[in-house]
């Protein structure tokens, strides 16, 4: 049985019960999220060939310390960088290296900044210089995959509604949805309930309330939707070797739908593509 409760009275800790937000803690989001999406758009003048995903990491960090806010993925469980970068088969949770980006190379990079206890969540990819034409498809698929996802979101309907949009969607397009990693409840929480899943069927899952604050975040593969996990413990890499690729929004369910708090300001969250 699921429950949903006021996130003001809520302990802060990931209990499986549903938070419901405020206006007030849609307005702590959209400050916390226009930040991680400032530094989005920030990176796409950076982002090219020869550049190393450390250089990328630490301008993410220094970001952050200028505006007063926290990377939530610097010592996470563990994990020792600002951002995850990930490249061409490298699914989600690519750890930045001094490795430099190459001439057609398409990379994710995800960031989540805490600002004044609030976590704004998003990813973005960027090509490299020229990439190929199968590249730049997969890109358009995986965004407009997000933005069918987003445009199922308002109160009523289940959180399958999302996923059945996504899958629907990119398997049509002959692509595939990786289902070993999802979307989530975010807020004053990294990582809170519900679970997003990228497929499904709509009559599935909890029901979207308004107040609800979560992450969709589609991984799209051209080739099988299988991953593994390095050794490392946190890279995700497809099984096949082909590409794939995420874009990822936070987005608040309201009375007669959802906004996105990740808006790209300079209108750079996938510029250049079809389906932008």
């Amino acid at each position: 049985m699921v429950s949903y409760l006021d996130a003001q009275s809520a302990p802060l800790k990931n209990t499986g019960q549903i938070r419901l937000h405020s206006p007030e803690g849609f307005e702590a989001m959209r400050k916390a999220c226009l930040l991680t999406a400032n530094c989005l758009d920030e990176l796409a003048s950076i982002v090219a060939p020869g550049v190393t995903t450390n250089a990328i990491d630490r301008f993410v960090f220094e970001f952050g310390a200028d505006h007063g806010a926290l990377p939530a993925t610097l010592n996470y469980r563990g994990y020792t960088k600002s951002s995850c970068t990930s490249i061409n088969h490298v699914v989600c949770h690519g750890i930045p290296d001094d490795k430099p980006l190459r001439e057609g190379d398409i990379v994710n990079i995800d960031v989540t900044y805490i600002v004044d206890g609030w976590h704004g969540d998003s990813s973005r990819m960027y090509p490299i210089g020229e990439i190929k034409r199968a590249a730049e498809r997969l890109m358009e698929v995986t965004h407009e995959s997000l933005m069918r996802g987003i445009a199922a979101v308002r109160p009523g309907v289940r959180t399958g509604a999302i996923g059945a949009a996504i899958q629907t969607y990119a398997e049509s397009e002959r692509c595939s949805v990786v289902r070993d990693f999802c979307g989530h409840g975010v807020g004053q929480l990294f990582h809170d309930a519900p679970n997003i899943l990228h497929y499904g069927t709509s009559n599935e899952g909890v029901e979207l309330r308004e107040g609800m604050i979560f992450t969709i975040e589609p991984m799209i593969n051209l080739g099988r939707p299988h991953v593994k996990v390095l050794a490392d413990g946190w890279t995700a890499v497809t099984r096949d070797r082909s590409l794939s690729a995420q874009y990822e929004h936070t987005v608040g369910v309201t009375r007669d739908g959802c906004e996105i708090f990740t808006l790209s300001p300079a209108g750079l969250f996938a510029p250049g593509l079809k389906f932008e």
